[in-house]
């Protein structure tokens, strides 16, 4: 039995210990802000934290969460709207809107670990977060914005 706490709430998880993260948030918990993207980990849609970091959640096995501490975007704004998303919205972000999400949780991980991020850190630490829309002026323009709301 894998105990972890999901957005605040303690969760037990007796199954397969090689399902993915993102089937366990998705189709057990019906956490569906958590997207899929590729199976990969290569566009980021499934971006989600565990304790406190960035982590693809499609290549994540439920075997490795014990005892963790696991965040989605459900939670994000549950007490208020979040800086990020407050400029996401400022700055009209998305377009289809798909992968925001994992855009969204990549950026506040990136915040924690640069409160005041150059374009360069920004570029970097958003590197792996793929906008088939291409809206990434927009996403740094957002991310800098929420930097200094956050300040």
């Amino acid at each position: 039995m894998i105990q972890l706490k999901v957005n605040g709430v303690a969760q037990s998880f007796d199954g397969d210990p090689q399902m993915p993260l993102l089937w366990y948030l998705r189709d057990i918990l019906g956490l569906t802000g958590t997207k899929f993207g590729c199976g990969i980990a290569l566009c980021g849609a499934c971006t989600v934290h565990k304790n406190g970091e960035a982590l693809r959640a499609c290549i994540t096995p439920m075997s490795s969460l014990a005892g963790a501490e696991i965040r989605t975007i459900e939670d994000i704004s549950a007490n208020g709207l979040h800086p990020v998303q407050k400029m996401w919205m400022q700055f009209n972000v998305p377009q289809c809107g798909y992968c925001q999400s994992g855009q969204i949780m990549q950026a506040i991980a990136l915040l924690k670990d640069k409160p005041k991020p150059t374009d360069q850190d920004i570029d970097d630490g958003m590197a792996a977060n793929i906008c088939r829309c291409g809206t990434y002026q927009r996403i740094r323009a957002a991310i800098k914005a929420a930097a200094e709301e956050s300040a």
